[in-house]
């Protein structure tokens, strides 16, 4: 579009251009002025100094994480949570979304969503709270493995439970929210495809697999480059609010550990040099991804 088209096109949608207004200002205030910032992992940022007077290091703290102690097990701990949530928590939503479909009676069915949407609004400070009464010694939890003989255990202090203590109460908490998307997907289906589906001699489970999924098929593919876009992003709140050190080992992931070195050990230059990696990870995987997905499946991004 030339700039005189661009001009006109901004005086024949004036009012759509405010709305957008203040939605460019928070990205632009939000998400692109601090990149600005992100030039401190290249110095040895000094807050007496500032940006600009701090002491230029190059790829110095970049070296220092990999070849740190921690580089394998932050890298390892964050991707294998990534594949855990892309494996088991990314197909609840439509696995509920498929079944919410087939269910006739509209009282059952608003009653399953508004129960499943529930989780989602409640504070992740909460939800955390609730995971970690829930998995104590005195929990209910170890109630009902105590009452059918079983040994009362600390889920939380275990490392080898972290990762499916983490991901499951995910799925819990966002499988409702998750379902929105694509029962609104499903609603965009043809009935037309069903009825021609139904003359064809298909059952309730065929038509599944070769109309409502080919239906949504466009949805779960853009989702699911979003999501392996962000699989080096593991919610640290999460984390750090669930973790302890003696879960380290299986708990640590980069952004856990980007917090400690930043924060608590005030440490700006090398907490954002490790933050700025994670970063390029999540951009080149969410471009490969997204290259993968045009050239085999012709739905994309851009």
């Amino acid at each position: 579009m030339s700039k005189l088209g661009i001009l006109l096109d901004i005086r024949k949608n004036k009012l759509l251009y405010v709305m957008l207004l203040p939605v460019l200002l928070y990205y632009v205030i939000f998400h692109y002025f601090p990149m600005y910032g992100a030039m401190i992992a290249f110095k040895d940022f000094s807050p007496r100094l500032g940006i600009w007077g701090s002491e230029w290091v190059g790829f110095e703290h970049f070296e220092t994480f990999f070849t740190g102690a921690y580089f394998w097990r932050t890298i390892k701990n964050t991707i294998l949570i990534s594949l855990y949530e892309l494996i088991f928590g990314f197909p609840a939503p439509i696995v509920l979304a498929l079944l919410l479909n087939e269910v006739k009676n509209s009282i059952f069915r608003r009653t399953v969503q508004t129960v499943t949407y529930m989780p989602h609004f409640i504070s992740l400070v909460v939800i955390c709270g609730m995971v970690k009464d829930f998995t104590s010694s005195e929990g209910v939890i170890n109630d009902i493995i105590a009452y059918f003989g079983g040994e009362r255990l600390t889920f939380l202090l275990e490392p080898d439970l972290f990762r499916t203590i983490y991901v499951s109460s995910g799925i819990w908490q966002h499988i409702g929210w998750g379902t929105i998307i694509y029962l609104a997907a499903l609603t965009g289906i043809d009935p037309e495809q069903y009825e021609a589906a139904k003359i064809d001699g298909a059952g309730r489970w065929k038509q599944m697999l070769n109309v409502t999924l080919p239906g949504i098929m466009p949805t779960i593919v853009i989702l699911l480059i979003l999501e392996i876009g962000r699989m080096m992003n593991v919610g640290f709140e999460k984390i750090i609010l669930l973790y302890n050190p003696g879960t380290y080992e299986t708990a640590d992931v980069v952004s856990s550990y980007v917090y400690r070195a930043g924060l608590q050990d005030f440490n700006y230059s090398f907490s954002s040099a490790v933050g700025l990696f994670n970063s390029v990870v999540n951009f080149s995987l969410l471009v490969c991804s997204n290259w993968l997905s045009r050239k085999f499946n012709d739905t994309s991004l851009w």
